[in-house]
């Protein structure tokens, strides 16, 4: 049975027993305290917290989920997975463990023909919380397990809660007997290997308080509603029902898997090393490909990081298995949306923009591995110098934290090199920077936001009109104020306030258009200066300001009145965003998909996929183009209509935004059609001109375009005219001649820089003779303390310095120390000879001992080094500060 059949059944089956189906919710979560979706029950947390009314009484899902705490698991176990899908039924206060369990039973024992899942009875075990005698009746008296097959374990295994004060219960498993091939006899409590953990029962009726994340805490009430949160993997049923070994080798990943193996050139089965970097990179390209989907980007924090992470890992461990340079992410990508297209077709609609990220991030990280490997080679020469076997774990540790050079590529590159790894000093930094980490996330972690003062807020006065499309100004009612956090009947003048109204023409923040602004007037005499307003939760808008006189008082009469003239030129902003979209797409094709925009009164900016920089003549003739329609004085055009419907006619969405089952269609012309609930102008000819400034790369496989509209690009092209037009006058040249006479007289210009280079690095460096000669004698030991002249560049200090050591005698020790200000900042560079280094003089060490005289620090290998500080005038204690030290050291050694 093909995972997308189990999902079906699995929804099908609750649907006939009077559950909402659910869609999954993206992996973005909307809750501020997770960074992405790890658990089926995730979406409904604020129905289990009482901060939301739930819309329906039961409800179904198949929730896609990322979970990276144990990564590094990944391959070597059966059970850990960065991706996988969690079927669950939930219940809001409507039943409870009398209907819960039987219903799963029910599920997973029923014939196959009857739209069940078929597996024999005998096969499964249960397992309930120690003292639970209602579920553990129930599941005897009931549903006819046996009591021989039903376990009770503790807290940690059998007791729900979410880590944190709030919502917990007891929780009863459904375990299958995979057979004597996988352990011991016993029951779960006896191997959890053999006996596989396929669906949990949470019976949501408690409440704890402060302690441990999963026991030691103690229970401080209970529930006022009795709730049902189960979960059942998707990719573990598949296992069993497709009777594979492990997760790995279900449908939807054993095919990725097959393909890396044919890529590489690797057989799965015959090497455990090789089966689970071939595991790691089916899981991980999996996980990429629908956090791309979702609309995450790689990057260096959140969930950016998260992608980026498993990205590199599927890398890595190709390169484990042997593809060298050979770049496949390509090929396994287009595999992974063919075998899960099936239950998400998003990912086929949107396949040229996920190639395109994930291929960018390949790209990028491969001159990440240059770059990682040219440090690699600097370390095992300066390992090798110094007579060592084994490269330093800080080494290893900077290469992973700091360049992104995998720790497995480090020990295999080292053991090439005939060297080992300080693993255990590897393992020691990371793991501080681990605990960093959790200290960081645990002060961070409240559970979750606060946002009752709005649900409660919403469901006593309802949700706010828009009414913003056709009225700028409005009368309305105070709803709802909120002060601090807490609703307040009441604000008076100075006040920071939310106020909320029934109907408002304000424009809440969304879709990349910023908030209207403007001022609110009460019938009470009031006046509220709004400079922010927010969709606080879905379906009431709040809008922030301050209250400038008056009294703010709830009931209040509200006249509303946005700032028409901000809102226009916002408004024109946002139509330009979507004429420069289709434009992008029309020149580079519907792989540049929209991610992200950003439209502010008289600029926008538009940030869109594409593997590579957009040369400027494509940029041009989108300028070109757009310009043209705004000529053409298209109508604007906004309406409703089915999703299904808008995606029939073309329209183009963007691709992390949630949409419900009706939207709002925005087209100009036939030129553009797009999904969008943002003001716009009725026709484009409002727009005046549109002049695109450039684009940049903003991530790997993003690009962002910014632009002026209207007025504002006006201002900016007559300012571009005057400076052209005194370049003109001054360089007494034509317009169109001005790019040929800069170019010449740039050429020039460097041309001379580098002669007076030259020329001063030959100023400096006839000093090294006269230096070579004056050399004091420190205990028969030569030292050489120089200031050059301000301006010299490090290059010149350091041929200098080097220069100097050359020209005295091999046999006698030398040490040489030249400093100089190139730009404001002082530098110093010590050299020292084979002769010196013999008298235990290490130009690393001098150099600390100047640069530290000096503000600063530096270092180096023991024969040069340099390094820098903040003070010039300490320059004549550093050099005093650096002959002491040399003193010192020829004395020790003599």
């Amino acid at each position: 049975m093909k995972s997308a059949e189990i999902a079906r059944r699995f929804l099908t089956f609750f649907e006939r027993n009077g559950h909402t189906v659910v869609p999954s919710a993206s992996l973005i979560a909307e809750d501020p305290t997770l960074l992405l979706i790890n658990a089926g029950m995730a979406p409904f947390k604020p129905y289990f917290l009482g901060q939301r009314r739930p819309e329906y009484p039961r409800a179904a899902s198949a929730q896609k989920c990322i979970r990276t705490p144990d990564i590094d698991e990944v391959g070597k176990t059966t059970r850990h997975a960065t991706f996988f899908q969690m079927l669950g039924n939930f219940s809001f206060g409507d039943y409870f463990k009398e209907r819960a369990i039987p219903l799963a039973w029910e599920l997973l024992t029923a014939p196959v023909a009857d739209g069940g899942f078929g597996l024999p009875e005998s096969k499964l075990w249960v397992t309930v919380y120690l003292d639970d005698d209602e579920a553990a009746d129930i599941w005897r008296r009931e549903v006819g397990v046996p009591a021989d097959r039903i376990q009770r374990l503790g807290m940690e295994e059998n007791f729900w809660s979410m880590g944190v004060p709030g919502p917990c219960g007891p929780a009863s498993e459904i375990c299958y007997d995979r057979g004597p091939a996988y352990g011991r006899e016993g029951g779960p409590e006896a191997n959890d290997e053999r006996y596989l953990e396929l669906w949990n029962l949470v019976f949501m009726q408690n409440i704890r308080g402060e302690g441990g994340a999963k026991k030691d805490y103690p229970i401080v009430g209970d529930l006022p509603a009795k709730n049902i949160d189960t979960g059942m993997g998707l990719e573990r049923i598949a296992a069993i029902l497709q009777g594979v070994d492990n997760i790995y080798e279900v449908d939807t990943t054993r095919r990725i898997l097959d393909h890396a193996a044919r890529l590489t050139g690797v057989a799965y089965g015959r090497d455990d090393r090789s089966d689970v970097a071939l595991r790691v990179v089916a899981d991980h390209l999996r996980g990429g490909t629908m956090l791309v989907a979702d609309g995450v980007m790689p990057g260096n924090e959140g969930r950016g990081y998260v992608l980026r992470r498993i990205l590199r890992r599927a890398v890595r461990n190709l390169r484990l298995l042997g593809s060298g340079d050979q770049r496949y992410l390509h090929e396994l990508t287009a595999t992974a949306i063919e075998v899960m297209g099936e239950q998400y077709p998003e990912l086929i609609a949107e396949a040229g923009r996920i190639h395109t990220v994930i291929d960018a991030e390949e790209a990028s990280f491969a001159a990440t591995l240059r770059t990682g490997t040219s440090l690699f080679d600097t370390a095992v020469e300066q390992t090798r110098r110094s007579g060592g076997t084994q490269l330093a774990g800080a080494q290893a540790f900077t290469l992973h934290d700091t360049y992104g050079f995998p720790i497995d590529l480090t020990l295999e590159m080292a053991a090439e090199a005939g060297l080992s790894v300080d693993e255990e000093g590897f393992r020691r930094l990371m793991a501080e920077q681990r605990e960093r980490a959790k200290a960081d996330a645990a002060a961070k972690k409240t559970g979750n936001a606060d946002i009752s003062a709005y649900t409660d807020l919403l469901e006593s006065a309802g949700a706010s009109s828009f009414i913003g499309y056709d009225a700028t100004v409005a009368e309305a009612t105070v709803v709802g104020l909120v002060v601090d956090g807490v609703p307040a009947a009441a604000a008076g003048a100075g006040s920071t306030v939310e106020l909320m109204l029934d109907r408002t023409p304000f424009y809440a923040e969304g879709g990349g258009q910023l908030a209207d602004q403007g001022s609110i007037r009460l019938g009470g005499g009031a006046e509220i200066d709004v400079h922010d307003v927010q969709q606080v939760v879905p379906g009431l808008i709040a809008h922030r300001g301050k209250v400038v006189s008056g009294e703010a008082v709830v009931g209040d009469t509200a006249y509303s009145e946005i700032d028409l003239q901000r809102r226009q030129a916002i408004s024109r902003a946002h139509s330009a965003t979507h004429l420069v979209h289709a434009g992008v797409r029309r020149a580079l094709g519907e792989s540049a998909a929209q991610a992200g925009s950003e439209n502010s009164p008289g600029r926008f900016r538009f940030d869109f996929t594409s593997p590579g920089a957009v040369p400027v003549s494509v940029l041009r003739d989108v300028e070109d183009e757009v310009n043209a329609v705004l000529e053409e004085n298209l109508a604007v055009n906004a309406f409703h209509t089915s999703i299904d419907q808008a995606r029939a006619m073309g329209a183009v969405a963007m691709f992390n935004e949630k949409y419900g089952d009706e939207v709002r269609v925005v087209e100009i012309g036939e030129y553009s059609r797009e999904l969008c609930g943002g003001t716009h102008v009725h026709n484009s000819g409002e727009l005046g001109l549109i002049k695109i400034l450039g684009e940049s790369s903003i991530g790997a496989g993003v690009r962002r375009v910014e632009a002026l509209v209207g007025l504002d690009a006006f201002r900016y092209l007559s300012r571009e005219s005057v400076l052209v037009s005194q370049l003109s006058d001054q360089l007494k040249v034509r317009r169109e001649e001005l790019p040929e006479r800069i170019d010449g007289i740039v050429t020039r210009l460097r041309a001379a820089e580098r002669e007076l280079e030259k020329l001063r690095s030959a100023q400096v460096l006839q000093a090294a003779g006269r230096l070579a000669e004056e050399a004091a004698d420190i205990g028969g030991a030569a030292f050489v303390a120089h200031r050059a002249p301000d301006g010299t560049g490090p290059d010149d200090l350091r041929r200098l310095a080097l220069d100097v050591r050359g020209r005295i005698p091999a046999d006698r020790p030398a040490a040489v120390v030249i400093t100089g200000v190139p730009k404001d900042r002082p530098v110093v560079v010590v050299a020292v000879n084979e002769a010196g280094r013999r008298r235990e003089l290490k130009a690393g060490e001098l150099v600390g001992v100047a640069a530290r005289a000096l503000g600063g620090g530096g270092g180096g290998k023991p024969d040069v080094a340099q390094g820098g500080g903040t003070d010039p005038g300490a320059i004549g204690t550093a050099l005093d500060a650096v002959r002491r030290t040399v003193a010192d050291r020829v004395a020790a050694g003599a």
